[in-house]
């Protein structure tokens, strides 16, 4: 059976998107007419009638793996490009922290896996859809918690000799994926491609039933004062679609471009990343 690639709908790809920030968002571009591919580990909540509606009339596609197996990731991005020949927006938001040091089944830093190298995949991997996309845009959700970092040593980012909860190797992997998505700007300038990484805000994400990689003390600060989830979404969709066209490579806080920290970086861990890609993602592909 042949695949009917006429679509009117615009097309976003996002990951993350069956709670918190990522479902937010997916119901706002649902309401604006948006066809939505959820890559996520978790299947779309069943007792929303609103996202079962959309998944019911094929508006929400659904496709799950284990992001940070490479086995599982290659399985969904070959469903992906079997769903879709055009994406428009690659929205790359999953993430989350632990509450103890973890490593992927790759050998790397969990956190370093899931938010700095897996976007950077998903990116290249589907790089030919979105260079045939009417908007070519990436956006990584990023943080502005690395602004507490003293020090980034891209050397221990696979392999972290200590652990601290959010501002250790959580914030050291969002300060690694906004830096490649700066370094890697220049390289998509030729095919239209814009990379951009934003900071959500601060949002009230708890699960009470998740152990969490909060430090004790911002759990009942972010009940209290953190945002709805939908604050998050829309400074995500606004840095992709909202009136002010911001320039590849820049990172957004409250949508207006903001500065980065050891920049001088960049180069490094673009360059490591894309060897962990080539080497770990790619070159393993003749085994399986």
């Amino acid at each position: 059976m042949m695949m009917n690639h006429v679509n009117p709908l615009r097309t976003a790809v996002i990951t993350g998107s069956t709670s918190g920030i990522g479902l937010e968002l997916t119901r706002k571009l649902l309401t604006d007419q948006w066809r939505i591919i959820g890559l996520n580990r978790s299947p779309f909540p069943a007792d929303d009638p609103e996202i079962q509606t959309a998944l019911n009339s094929g508006q929400l596609i659904s496709v799950q793996a284990r992001l940070t197996n490479y086995a599982s990731l290659r399985t969904a991005l070959e469903q992906i490009r079997a769903q879709t020949d055009t994406i428009d927006i690659l929205f790359n938001n999953a993430g989350g922290s632990t509450p103890t040091l973890q490593y992927s089944d790759q050998g790397l830093e969990l956190h370093f896996e899931l938010q700095t190298v897996v976007p950077y995949i998903i990116y290249r991997e589907l790089y030919d859809l979105l260079r045939h996309g009417g908007m070519k845009t990436v956006v990584n959700t990023s943080t502005t918690s690395f602004r507490m970092m003293r020090a980034f040593d891209l050397g221990i980012l696979e392999r972290p000799v200590s652990f601290r909860k959010l501002f250790g190797p959580y914030a050291a992997s969002k300060l690694a994926l906004s830096l490649w998505t700066r370094e890697a700007a220049s390289t998509t300038a030729a095919d239209g491609i814009r990379l951009l990484s934003a900071d959500p805000g601060g949002n009230n994400t708890l699960k009470s039933s998740k152990a969490s990689g909060l430090p004790f003390y911002i759990r009942p600060v972010m009940k209290l004062f953190f945002a709805h989830p939908s604050r998050g979404a829309s400074l995500l969709h606004d840095a992709a679609l909202g009136t002010v066209r911001h320039e590849s490579g820049v990172f957004l806080v409250k949508n207006k471009e903001a500065s980065l920290p050891f920049m001088e970086q960049g180069a490094s861990v673009l360059q490591r990343v894309h060897e962990i890609y080539e080497q770990k993602y790619l070159g393993t592909q003749d085994d399986l």
